[in-house]
């Protein structure tokens, strides 16, 4: 599994869905979709995402320091 970090590539909004199928194996697009059906039932799914985002660290970059 892959370190949970928000990636410079590949993000929407914040990077979160991204991190999160990065992490368990699947692909961004079904990641989201998850996310939105998971927005009709009840519970805090917005607010676990603004806290994710506002959390999780941002990828390293790939430019290389002297």
């Amino acid at each position: 599994m892959a370190a949970l970090a928000r990636p410079q590539n590949g993000r929407m909004i914040g990077g979160v869905c991204a991190a999160l199928a990065r992490r368990f194996g699947t692909s961004a697009t079904t990641m989201r979709v998850i996310f939105l059906v998971s927005c009709l039932l009840p519970g805090p799914q917005f607010l676990l995402y603004l806290a994710l985002w506002v959390f999780l660290p941002a990828e390293k970059s790939a430019t290389t320091a002297w």
